[in-house]
């Protein structure tokens, strides 16, 4: 299972594309590609994404599921969904309503 993450480029902000088809702040409710099928199209998105300067750096990133919630695979992704390990009021983790993925 892979979902597409990239940094908007009007702030530098981590973001994931979203099942409701837009870019969002929070991984939860990213869109899961479950085949190579929808791995294409969510690259395509992305593509478009860096063509329209609103995303930079979109990548397909490898997630499993944990109880229903979206965790990435690698380490960077997931200190990326939620923000630094040294500092938890910092970054998403901090934010109101935030999951921390990272935690």
């Amino acid at each position: 299972m892979k979902i597409l993450t990239a940094n908007r480029l009007a702030d530098g902000e981590a973001v994931w594309f979203s099942a409701n088809g837009g870019w969002i702040d929070s991984i939860g409710g990213a869109e899961i590609a479950r085949d190579k099928e929808e791995e294409a199209r969510l690259d395509a998105v992305g593509k478009a994404g860096l063509l329209d300067n609103d995303v930079v750096d979109a990548e397909l990133v490898e997630v499993e599921l944990n109880d229903g919630e979206i965790v990435p695979v690698r380490l960077r992704e997931r200190i990326r969904a939620a923000g630094p390990t040294n500092r938890t009021d910092l970054g998403k983790q901090a934010r109101p309503g935030q999951l921390a993925e990272a935690a």
